[in-house]
């Protein structure tokens, strides 16, 4: 059986965009918070908890949205595949 022929090579790669979208949801929410609000003189950052917002924002909400969009992934998009071989069923 060739490889575009399996199923789970379909699977696979589907999966493996799935990551890549993960990847880039969150250097896009980590750029965008980091550089959109971090990109000012130190005088006008707005803080949270003693932390500039752009931090807090960029890297600990986008640690919690990361967790939150993977378990969902992990949970609804991802599939459980079979490692062994299939066998012609002919």
């Amino acid at each position: 059986m060739k490889h575009h022929d399996d199923r789970r090579f379909r699977i696979a790669n589907q999966e493996a965009l799935i990551g890549v979208a993960l990847v880039l949801i969150n250097f896009l929410w980590w750029y965008g918070f980091a550089y959109g609000l971090g990109g000012q003189p130190v005088s006008d950052y707005t803080w949270i908890f003693g932390m500039p917002a752009w931090f807090v924002y960029s890297c600990m909400g986008g640690f919690i949205l990361m967790v939150v969009l993977v378990a969902f992934v992990v949970k609804y998009l991802l599939t459980d595949i079979p490692f062994d071989e299939e066998e012609d069923r002919e």
